[in-house]
């Protein structure tokens, strides 16, 4: 069983610094959730407008789909990536199965909050600030980490693919603008003002 060095500075750096953003925002949601429990008239700080909110979404079904408040799943979670950046950056040797555990679960994060932010537009008509900062970083990981799992021969030992995925990783920040700008258009069409409710935030 073959264990890869993954001494890639770059994507090294990106995991601390997305994983840092991602439990911010995941701990920012969980105290929010322990005050609305307290006091469910209190009104959080996350909530901006009717539209720009975090109440609505804690308040769901959405918000606790495992029986519990989503924002512990990023508490935790976030943990796992923050330690797997510093290990990158130490050039820890994984196996292969390793990185395809890692790879599964980033790509659970991805799919879980696409059916969050579908959920949030077309059924909540909100957007939670905080939940936004967690979209931010994981979009952009979960397409580094493909990625990265291309080029480090975890899909593949043949030196020609590893090296085709290696030249990919410059266009992961593009990849990343195009998803974001589809989440815009999303909200569009969902009837949610993103960008007239970002910029009354920044007035």
């Amino acid at each position: 069983m073959t264990a890869q060095r993954t001494r890639h500075i770059g994507y090294g750096i990106w995991l601390i610094v997305a994983s840092l953003a991602g439990w911010w925002a995941a701990f920012q949601l969980t105290m929010d959730k322990f005050i609305s429990l307290e006091n469910p008239d209190a009104v959080l700080s996350c909530n901006v407008s009717i539209f720009v909110q975090c109440t609505k979404n804690l308040d769901s079904w959405q918000g606790a789909v495992f029986g519990f408040p989503n924002p512990l799943i990023g508490v935790t979670g976030w943990m796992a990536v923050l330690v797997m950046g510093v290990a990158v950056l130490a050039g820890v040797r994984f196996p292969r199965w390793f990185w395809a555990l890692f790879g599964l679960g980033i790509a659970f994060a991805f799919v879980f909050i696409a059916w969050l932010i579908g959920q949030s537009f077309f059924a909540l008509h909100t957007l939670c600030p905080w939940c936004g900062l967690t979209y931010l970083v994981v979009i952009p990981t979960f397409l580094t980490t493909v990625v990265e799992l291309g080029r480090n021969g975890t899909f593949s030992k043949k030196r020609s693919v590893q090296q085709a995925f290696g030249r990919l990783m410059a266009w992961t920040p593009l990849a990343s603008i195009v998803a974001f700008a589809i989440i815009v258009v999303l909200a569009q069409i969902a009837g949610i003002d993103l960008l007239g409710e970002v910029g009354r935030m920044l007035a």
